[in-house]
């Protein structure tokens, strides 16, 4: 096959994925199809829409490497669906300068392959079974498959945004190194006289809020739009991402169709705000330190062994106090995020974020 029927074939898929505009920005970012009613609403979604076809056909051909093991690996997870949020906000924050342009195209590939790197790599650090309903990469082939195929992304993402400015390259590689310091620090952990809370919500910051942060940024940047407009898109960019984590952490106990089983990460050993909760809370009572001894037991086993005990642990903490208080951070940190677009002018671009923000915190998967 040449590579125009590669190309057509790509921009195909694309567009079987994104088939209808206001359904399909909808869908990305978790908005209501009725927010885009207007013509000048539509306009948008369509904007954002076209531009997301073309990311992700392209996205098809940036995984396209020298022999088939690595087309293979790298293919996985992207094949495996994901909401391309990060490329859809990068798009989206574009239209409040010239738009789709080159600049933010290749900017939104190269952000949404830096995610799904950082995606095979944390797999395998967290000794992960599932992702995105499959299994994971480093379970499919082997850690150092899974990790290498990760710095081939890495080094896939950089490729893009080599030409596109000292300002772009500064802030790649400062969102890489916060990545890198988010996930050195979650794995040694709260070193002595560290507070344990502060200490999440620093790691998430640095491994969620930075990469959205950078999305938001690099649309803004990208795009010619006024320059006041790049401190409040990082900002709120970080602020919507430790949102979106947090609300992560209260998914990981549902039991609805999320690709995995509820408790998955406490049962792999993964920090969580509502177990950080918990055990402040077991320090002086006594049923919420025998709720989270029940679940440290389930701890670090095998992910195919029933446990009963465990999984009725963790209903138990899905409809616990410390629970409700983890969406009430979330909730928090997603209004502070829609604060920070204050110098926005008002129109559809605003809208659309601030909705999203306010709808993170109700999200299910």
């Amino acid at each position: 096959m040449n590579a125009h029927a590669n190309s057509a074939s790509a921009a195909k898929v694309a567009r079987a994925r994104v088939t209808s505009t206001r359904a399909g920005l909808a869908s990305h970012l978790g908005l209501r199809e009725s927010l885009f009613a207007s013509p000048d609403e539509r306009r948008l979604a369509t904007r954002v829409e076209e531009g997301l076809v073309t990311v992700e056909s392209r996205l098809a051909e940036q995984l396209s490497f020298t022999d088939a093991i690595a087309d293979a690996t790298a293919r996985y997870l992207f094949e495996a669906g994901g909401k391309r949020v990060r490329p859809a906000l990068a798009l989206l924050t574009a239209q409040l300068g010239d738009g789709n342009t080159e600049g933010v195209i290749a900017a939104a590939q190269a952000i949404e392959l830096t995610h799904l790197a950082s995606l095979y790599h944390d797999d395998v650090m967290d000794e992960a079974e599932l992702r995105r309903g499959v299994p994971s990469a480093h379970v499919v082939w082997s850690n150092s498959v899974a990790i290498l195929t990760g710095d081939l992304l890495f080094a896939r993402a950089a490729r893009l945004l080599a030409g596109l400015g000292e300002a772009v390259s500064r802030l790649q590689s400062d969102t890489f190194e916060r990545l890198c310091l988010g996930q050195l620090h979650e794995t040694i952990g709260p070193q002595p006289g560290d507070d344990p809370i502060e200490h999440y919500l620093q790691v998430i910051s640095d491994k969620t809020g930075s990469l959205i942060a950078a999305a938001a940024h690099m649309g803004v940047l990208l795009s010619n739009a006024p320059r006041e407009f790049e401190a409040a898109m990082m900002e709120y960019g970080e602020k919507i991402g430790v949102a979106f984590q947090l609300v992560d952490d209260v998914i990981d106990l549902s039991d609805g169709d999320t690709g995995k089983n509820p408790g998955t990460d406490i049962r792999a050993g993964v920090v969580t705000l509502p177990m950080l909760y918990l055990r402040r809370e077991a320090e002086a009572d006594k049923d919420a330190a025998a709720l989270l001894e029940r679940l440290l037991r389930g701890a670090d086993t095998d992910p195919d062994t029933p446990l009963p005990d465990f999984d009725s642990a963790i209903a138990e903490l899905r409809d616990h106090a410390v629970t409700q208080r983890v969406v009430e951070e979330a909730r928090r940190w997603a209004a502070g995020g829609v604060a920070a677009l204050s110098p926005l002018p008002q129109g559809p671009v605003k809208r659309a974020l601030t909705v999203f923000a306010e709808n993170l915190v109700s999200r299910s998967a």
